[in-house]
C-alpha cells in the first residue's frame, strides 16, 4: 500500500523532471539531497552517542566508575546482538566490505535495512564503551541512503553507483568537517574508478554534509596547528613513517586473525560473554580503550598526555614516572586493535577507521616523547601525533590521499602538508608491500569479488560465475559402452562431454575430436568403455575462483571451455565466449 502511494506521488514529479530538468542537473540535485541526509545522520549519531556516554558516565558515582567501565561494554554488545537477532534476522553485515560487494556484484543496490541497522547497532555498541569507531557505520548508512534514494527517484545504474559513493563520502565529511577528505575516501576506498565529470556531485554532496555538520555540530574535532615544521626533523618523519607502516601491518594481521577466531567460536551469546569479559578487562586496565578514543586524542593534542593514566590502576604514578605513562600509551596503542576486533567479533558494531587514528596518535606521542627524553634534539609532539594518525590511517585503510587531506582539514590548516606526504607515502608503500589489501577489501579479494587495480578486473568482478555456467552439456557414465557414446553424440548439440559417476563427481571429459577414430571401429562398440576413452580436463573451475584468473587459464591452455565443479561434483561448463560476452554487457552498462 505504501509503495503504491509513493509511486502515485512520485510518478507525476518524475515525468515533470524528464521534461524540464536534464540528467546532469538532476544528478546534482539528488547529490545535494544525499549529502543533506548523510550529514543529518552523522550529526544525529555523533550527538546521541556522546550524549549517551555522558549520561551513562555521570549516572554512576565516581567511586564505582571503574566497575562501570568493566560492565558497560558487555551490556552494549549484548544489546546490539539482541537487536541483530530479533530485528535483522541475525544479518548485520558490518563494515564497508559488504557495500563494496553491493557495488561490485549487485548493481550498487544496498539493502534498505542498512538505512537504520548500522546506526542503531553502532549507537548501542559505542555508547556503552565499545572500542570501535563510528566512521564505517556512518559511511554505510550514507551509502544506503544514496542507493535507495537513487532507486526511488529512478536514477540510472551508473549514477546510482556514484550516489552510493556520495553517501559514504558525505558521512566521512560530516564526521570530521572535511569535504575534500570525504571525496578522496569515496574514490580510494568505496569506488574503484571515477570519471572526472562525476567529481562534481561528490564535491557537492560532501560540501552539503559539511555545512549541515558545522551548523549542528561542534566545528573542528581536534586542534588548529599553525606552527611550521623544521627541515632538520625530516629524518624523524621518515622513521615515523616506517613505524606507522609496521603498526599498520600489525593491526591488519591481528584484525583478521582475531576475526577468524570469532568466526570459529560457536554460540552467539557465548561470544558475547567471552568478548565482553575480555573487553571489560582491557578497558578496566587501560581506560583509554573505552569508546572511540577521540577524547584521548584531544588530550594528547592539548598537551595533556599525563591524563592517559587517569582512572586506571596506574594513576598513582601519574606524576612520578614518565615510563609508566609511556608504557600505558604503548599498551593502549597495541591493544586497540584487539579491543576493536573483540567489540565487533562479539556482536557489536564499529570500524577500524577511528581505531587507526587513535593508535596512530598514541604512536606519534610515544615516538616524539622518546626523542625529547633522549636529549639529542627537541621536537614538537603535537606534529608527530597528527602525523602518526595520518600514517596509520593510510596504512590500515590503504588511502594515503584521504589521510593527508583529512589530517590537514581537521587540524585547521596545511602547515604540515609536506611531512604528511612523507609519512603517509612511506607508510602506505611499506604496508602495501606486506599487506596488498586493506581491512575493508582483503576478505572480498579472497572471495574473488573485489579487485581495485584496473578496469578489466573491476568489470569482471561484477559478473556472477553462477549465471555464466552452461548446463546443457550431456554427461556420460564411465561404464557406458562406445556404442552408447555414439548414440549420445548423434543427438547432442555439443562436442564436449563430461564423464560423471553415480554420485555426480567429475572423473574426466570426452571430446568428439579425440575419439573420432574410435567411432568407426564397429567391432569394439560393446567392449570399449567410456573410461577407456576419457581424458583428464586441462583444468577445473570452482565457484570461488575469479573470472579473470579463469580467463587467463583458458588463454594459457588454449581451450574454449573448462568444467565447473562444486566440492568435486560436476556442475557444468564455463565458456570463454560467455565470459567475454558478459564482460561486454557489463562494459555497455558502465558506459550508458
Amino acid at each position: 500500500m505504501a509503495k503504491k502511494l509513493v509511486h502515485r506521488i512520485l510518478s507525476p514529479l518524475l515525468l515533470w523532471r524528464l521534461r524540464h530538468i536534464n540528467d546532469r542537473v538532476y544528478l546534482i540535485l539528488v547529490s545535494i539531497l544525499v549529502g543533506l541526509m548523510a550529514g543529518l545522520t552523522a550529526v544525529l549519531l555523533k550527538n546521541t552517542v556522546h550524549g549517551s556516554q555522558e549520561f551513562l558516565y555521570s549516572w554512576v558515582p565516581e567511586e564505582k566508575r571503574v566497575f562501570a567501565l568493566f560492565l558497560y561494554p558487555i551490556i552494549g554488545i549484548a544489546l546490539s546482538v539482541l537487536f541483530t537477532r530479533y530485528f535483522l534476522d541475525g544479518n548485520l553485515s558490518r563494515g564497508l566490505g559488504p557495500v563494496i560487494y553491493n557495488i561490485a556484484r549487485q548493481g550498487s543496490i544496498v539493502p534498505r535495512s542498512k538505512l537504520y541497522s548500522q546506526f542503531i547497532t553502532s549507537w548501542l555498541t559505542v555508547s556503552f564503551g565499545g572500542s570501535a569507531g563510528l566512521e564505517a557505520p556512518i559511511s554505510v548508512t550514507g551509502a544506503a541512503q544514496g542507493s535507495n534514494l537513487a532507486r526511488l527517484l529512478r536514477v540510472g545504474r551508473r549514477e546510482r553507483r556514484l550516489l552510493v559513493g556520495c553517501g559514504a563520502a558525505a558521512g566521512i565529511a560530516a564526521i570530521f568537517n572535511s569535504p575534500i577528505a570525504g571525496v578522496l575516501f569515496a574514490v580510494e576506498v568505496v569506488l574503484s574508478e571515477l570519471a572526472a565529470p562525476y567529481f562534481i556531485p561528490l564535491l557537492i554532496s560532501t560540501a552539503t554534509a559539511t555545512v549541515v555538520s558545522k551548523a549542528l555540530f561542534e566545528g573542528q574535532p581536534f586542534v588548529l596547528i599553525t606552527t611550521s615544521w623544521p627541515v632538520d626533523a625530516v629524518p624523524f618523519y621518515v622513521m615515523l613513517g616506517l613505524c606507522t607502516a609496521l603498526l599498520s601491518v600489525y593491526m591488519i594481521r591481528v584484525y583478521f586473525a582475531a576475526d577468524k577466531f570469532f568466526e570459529r567460536w560457536p554460540g552467539t551469546f557465548r561470544k558475547v560473554a567471552l568478548g565482553g569479559l575480555v573487553l571489560g578487562v582491557l578497558v578496566f586496565l587501560f581506560p583509554p580503550l573505552y569508546g572511540e578514543g577521540y577524547n584521548v586524542v584531544q588530550q594528547l593534542l592539548a598537551g595533556k598526555g599525563q591524563d592517559l593514566v587517569n582512572g586506571s590502576i596506574f594513576a598513582v604514578y601519574r606524576d612520578e614516572n614518565v615510563w609508566i605513562l609511556l608504557g600505558v600509551a604503548t599498551a593502549s596503542m597495541l591493544l586497540k586493535v584487539f579491543a576493536t576486533t573483540i567489540t565487533v567479533g562479539a556482536g557489536g558494531n564499529g570500524g577500524m577507521f577511528g581505531s587507526s587514528l587513535f593508535a596512530g596518535a598514541l604512536l606519534g606521542f610515544v615516538f616524539a616523547r622518546l626523542i625529547n627524553l633522549s636529549g639529542l634534539t627537541s621536537v614538537t609532539e603535537v606534529h608527530f601525533i597528527v602525523l602518526g594518525m595520518a600514517g596509520v590511517l593510510a596504512g590500515v585503510v590503504h588511502a594515503p590521499l584521504t589521510a593527508i587531506f583529512l589530517i590537514a582539514e581537521i587540524t585547521g590548516g596545511y602547515a604540515l602538508f609536506v611531512p604528511l606526504m612523507v609519512v603517509t607515502s612511506s607508510s602506505y608503500l611499506i604496508t602495501r608491500y606486506f599487506e596488498p589489501y586493506s581491512v575493508y577489501t582483503r576478505k572480498l579479494v579472497q572471495r574473488g569479488v573485489y579487485v581495485h587495480q584496473d578496469r578489466d578486473r573491476s568489470l569482471l568482478s561484477q559478473l556472477d560465475l553462477h549465471h555464466l555456467v552452461q548446463t546443457d552439456f550431456v554427461a556420460v557414465h564411465p561404464q557406458d559402452t562406445l556404442g552408447t557414446l555414439v548414440e549420445t553424440f548423434r543427438h547432442a548439440t555439443r562436442n564436449l562431454f563430461p564423464v560423471v559417476d553415480d554420485k555426480g563427481y567429475l572423473l574426466g571429459i570426452i571430446t568428439l575430436d579425440a575419439v573420432r577414430d574410435a567411432l568407426f571401429d564397429n567391432q569394439h562398440y560393446t567392449t570399449t568403455r567410456v573410461h577407456d576413452l576419457m581424458t583428464d580436463p586441462p583444468a577445473t573451475v570452482n565457484f570461488d575462483d575469479s573470472l579473470l584468473d579463469t580467463l587467463r587459464c583458458m588463454e594459457q591452455l588454449n581451450v574454449p571451455a573448462l568444467p565447473v565443479i562444486n566440492q568435486g561434483r560436476y556442475v557444468g561448463f564455463l565458456l570463454k565466449s560467455s565470459i567475454l560476452a558478459g564482460y561486454r554487457r557489463q562494459l555497455l552498462k558502465e558506459t550508458e
